[in-house]
């Protein structure tokens, strides 16, 4: 038998407070994603402005991050023509995201959650993660 730590409604709050916050201060409005270690949706949030298109973006880029346990930008290179992980973008029904943007959220040395950011450039919506889970974990 396991025991599992996750993300709460509560956590995703705060990082989703987080994220506003730098999207505020880089005055690009997001569209922001948080799953669970599992790659399940807790909670999302469309900032005013946010790309429409970027919602589904986000919330994969949170999938891929919680079930790959990895930063969807370390995906991009590798994914390229005549790379090791060429054509991995198309794997698991095209959710598996390569641009940056989704970050897994990691306490303890254990993945606990995703998050996911679109709407502005891969670097935008990668600072806006990072400064998301900076936040979250002041918090702890």
């Amino acid at each position: 038998m396991q025991t599992i730590t996750r993300l709460d409604i509560r956590d995703a709050r705060i990082l989703i407070k987080g994220a506003r916050q730098r999207a505020d201060q880089i005055g690009v409005p997001m569209c922001i994603a948080i799953t669970d270690e599992g790659g399940n949706l807790i909670a999302f949030e469309r900032m005013d402005g946010g790309k429409v298109t970027s919602s589904i973006i986000a919330m994969d880029k949170a999938y891929t991050a919680a079930g790959a346990k990895k930063a969807t930008h370390e995906y991009g290179e590798a994914s390229q023509p005549g790379k090791p992980a060429y054509g991995i973008s198309s794997a698991i029904g095209g959710r598996l995201m390569v641009v940056g943007g989704g970050v897994p959220v990691v306490v303890d040395g254990a993945v606990v959650g995703g998050i996911g950011i679109s709407s502005g450039t891969p670097a935008q919506d990668q600072d806006v993660a990072f400064a998301a889970i900076d936040h979250f974990m002041a918090t702890l």
